[in-house]
């Protein structure tokens, strides 16, 4: 009952802030999309659920890049739906959303919005609000929240202006558009400043940063050298082989953190051609030795396409002789996936998907052990690692949450740089102790 003069009492329910759960799938440059997202919403007054169940806003950060990576989203977005709370709203975000918009909505009416980033959005009440807004903004240029590890994923571009025949990234992401240095410095630097000790620097063509910015000239060569000023480590990830100039080259061997992250693809000459791509296993055998020759502690990381349109046995066999030579520390192998407006698709001779298997299968064993090989050749060497969490860490020769760790003591503390000695090897992980 209400006494004359006076409100009514408020629900506690209405001072309480609403709370969100962010899910992200993909690259590593979806992750700093998701960051900046919940850089946003923490500035909004919102404040992190520690599960989904917990959450007024579930946001799901899509993938799209290939089928399964479709599946997996749609999968996620349907188990999210179930699990968050009924009055919860469900926003679908990423590449998905801004692949398919209208139609993916039509098509996933668990969701309450299906919105890629640039498209404003005002959902329905909640319990605890009259609406969650949803705001357009540019996520390149976005405040982030502090890094919750010594390390962090830095975007300093987004989209892509090449023609790749399987590839519709710049479809949906639109062509490339460079940060200015200004813009990634300071960001550098608010992370630093948190403690983070390592930047991985990202893009959909990374060697190709500052390109589209005027008279055709890259200023990648100039942000590695600023943001090594700034922070212990930098790494490199995504280069397009044709990009690894001698200039590149010695930028990246400069950081201290000679790690090469190659899109090679194939190795195939004939079938680099029907994918729109550079080179041969020749010319990228060419470029490994010689960086192995500057710098023989070298590591490489590179991906292929299994089962393109038109592969052969002989293109086939030619790839399984690359990976023999060129000794990789880090491979991943992707089945061809037919995506709607590439090249590719108009493309004859399709590989049966049973043989794609049988391939896939091949190239994964060989490779297997080549990089077990290599893991354990660093048996009793010394090492510098970057402890990540506590029994956590890494050298210069693995990125993070993409090949595998060393494990070390875990009162080793943690955002440190320490040596230690190798002791012994798991498949792609290490195990080590502290130096005397």
């Amino acid at each position: 009952m209400t006494g004359m003069g006076r409100a009514a009492p408020t629900s506690s329910l209405a001072w309480m802030p609403r709370t969100f759960w962010v899910e992200t799938l993909g690259c590593p440059k979806n992750q700093v999309d998701s960051d900046k997202l919940t850089g946003t919403m923490l500035a909004d007054g919102l404040v992190p659920a520690t599960a989904p169940e917990g959450a007024d806003l579930v946001v799901v950060n899509t993938c799209a890049f290939i089928e399964e990576a479709r599946r997996e989203s749609v999968d996620v977005i349907l188990g999210l739906a179930s699990r968050k709370p009924e009055a919860a709203e469900l926003v679908v975000t990423g590449c998905l959303a801004e692949r398919y918009g209208a139609g993916l909505a039509e098509a996933l009416p668990e969701a309450d919005a299906v919105a890629g980033f640039g498209v404003p959005v005002t959902l329905g009440p909640t319990r605890r609000s009259g609406g969650t807004p949803v705001p357009a903004f540019d996520l390149l240029n976005l405040p982030r929240p502090a890094a919750a590890a010594p390390w962090a994923y830095v975007k300093v571009a987004e989209g892509c202006d090449r023609a790749c025949g399987f590839c519709a990234i710049p479809s949906f992401r639109g062509e490339q558009r460079s940060r200015s240095i200004a813009s990634i410095l300071a960001e550098v630097e608010g992370l630093a400043d948190g403690g983070v000790r390592e930047v991985v620097l990202v893009a959909q063509d990374l060697a190709s940063f500052g390109r589209d910015q005027g008279r055709g000239q890259r200023g990648i060569v100039p942000l590695v050298e600023a943001v090594a000023r700034r922070v212990d480590r930098v790494r490199l990830l995504y280069l397009y082989p044709s990009d690894l100039t001698d200039e590149l080259i010695d930028a990246i061997c400069a950081t201290d953190v000679p790690y090469f992250d190659l899109s090679l693809q194939h190795a195939s000459r004939p079938l680099l051609r029907r994918m729109r791509r550079w080179g041969d296993g020749d010319r990228f055998l060419r470029r490994i030795d010689d960086i192995r020759r500057r710098v023989p502690e070298a590591a490489f990381r590179s991906n292929f396409i299994v089962g393109y349109p038109g592969e052969t046995e002989d293109d086939h066999d030619r790839l399984l002789s690359f990976l023999t030579a060129a000794d990789l520390d880090w491979c991943a192998f992707f089945a061809y996936s037919e995506e709607q407006g590439t090249y590719a698709t108009q493309l004859d001779g399709e590989v049966d998907a049973s043989l794609v298997r049988e391939r896939l299968a091949e190239l994964s064993e060989l490779q297997d052990g080549i990089t077990a090989r290599r893991r354990d050749v660093l048996i009793g060497t010394v090492v510098e690692v970057l402890v990540d969490a506590p029994g956590v860490a890494r050298s210069h020769r693995e990125a993070p949450e993409i090949d595998g760790i060393v494990s070390v003591p875990r009162h080793l503390p943690v955002g440190e740089l320490v040596k230690v000695i190798i002791t012994g090897a798991a498949g792609p992980d290490l195990e080590a102790e502290a130096t005397p």
